[in-house]
């Protein structure tokens, strides 16, 4: 009888897959805030141990599938493929901006345009050097790793777009997620510093910082009412990026490099 209870569960679990990866994530979640709370108490945010895990289980998926979508490769959690995919990603996003006051984005004004512009171009230039440091000279290699510095997402799709082998893609997406961990776990740490306790400031942060995830996470443990003013300005950088990427910054590392 306990089997066959267990055996509908699961089909239950396997009939409602996104269900079942809203339920995950959920525990995650959970789980997460419980660590943050009893580990770090509370200084490092839930988000930041939330993504560590995801990873874990990611890579846990890979080692027991011996496929590439991480955890959605096991049938009880193919659900997290299309949560994690771009259509509720891009919704979360989009529902960011409705939070915020017109008015007070208006402030950011031109600090907040030259904050963007610089918080792409940077880390561009950070992540190319490196590359280039580690052996990477050529411009494709060297501008997708950079690109992938200014958030992960950008990173895959200029290397797509110039035709960067597989394990450059992987690199850029690894350097963006190592960004975002830091800023989501220094945000709180630096915001007394930085002067984050205003919608302005939390708009130039948000141009100059770059990664969606990383800003959220980190003004959600300094100030929750400063998040959509961070991730308004963030959310811009993957559609610069993604425009300066293959275009402006790859011809010049061109110029450069040769």
């Amino acid at each position: 009888m306990p089997h066959s209870i267990s055996h509908v569960f699961q089909g239950v679990l396997l009939q409602n897959g996104l269900v079942t990866a809203f339920a995950a994530v959920g525990i995650v979640m959970w789980l997460s805030s419980r660590l943050s709370r009893w580990l770090t108490f509370g200084r490092v945010h839930a988000s930041a141990i939330a993504i560590v895990i995801g990873l874990l289980l990611a890579y846990y998926g890979g080692i027991a599938t011996g496929k590439e979508k991480g955890l959605a490769d096991l049938s009880l959690f193919s659900g997290i493929g299309l949560m994690g995919g771009a259509m509720l990603r891009d919704f979360a996003i989009v529902a960011t901006a409705f939070e915020v006051q017109v008015t007070e984005a208006r402030k950011a004004g031109l600090v907040g345009a030259i904050a963007l512009l610089l918080g792409t171009v940077l880390p561009f230039i950070v992540g190319a050097a490196v590359a280039r440091a580690f052996g990477y000279s050529d411009a494709v290699s060297m501008t997708t790793i950079g690109a992938g510095a200014v958030t992960y997402i950008v990173g895959p799709v200029t290397g797509a777009a110039l035709g960067a082998s597989s394990d450059v893609i992987a690199l850029s997406i690894a350097t963006g997620l190592i960004k975002a961990i830091i800023v989501m776990v220094g945000t709180p740490m630096a915001a007394g510093f930085l002067g984050l306790n205003n919608p302005r400031a939390a708009m130039v942060f948000g141009g100059l910082a770059g990664t969606v995830s990383g800003v959220s996470a980190g003004l959600a443990a300094t100030d929750r009412r400063l998040v959509p003013y961070g991730a308004l300005v963030a959310t811009f950088h993957t559609g610069l990026g993604c425009l300066l990427g293959p275009s402006l910054l790859f011809l010049a590392t061109k110029a450069v490099v040769g």
